[in-house]
């Protein structure tokens, strides 16, 4: 696991949009290995960078806050 991923799971609040996107971009470059995709391959690393964000946001607003 990648020590750098930081916990989004807060006890008072859901992670902002910008929290997630930014774990989601995080989480793409780490298992493509990418930092920056070539042009060829930007519009499937941003898709997978929006995606990420979106199922993120849904895990957390199912789950309960404690």
């Amino acid at each position: 696991m990648c020590r750098n991923i930081k916990k989004l799971r807060f006890e008072d609040r859901n992670p902002t949009e910008q929290e997630l996107q930014d774990a989601a971009l995080q989480f793409v470059r780490k298992i493509s290995g990418y930092r920056k995709p070539s042009r060829k391959n930007e519009a499937a690393f941003e898709k997978a960078v929006d995606e990420i964000a979106l199922v993120s946001k849904k895990l957390f607003n199912d789950l309960a806050i404690v």
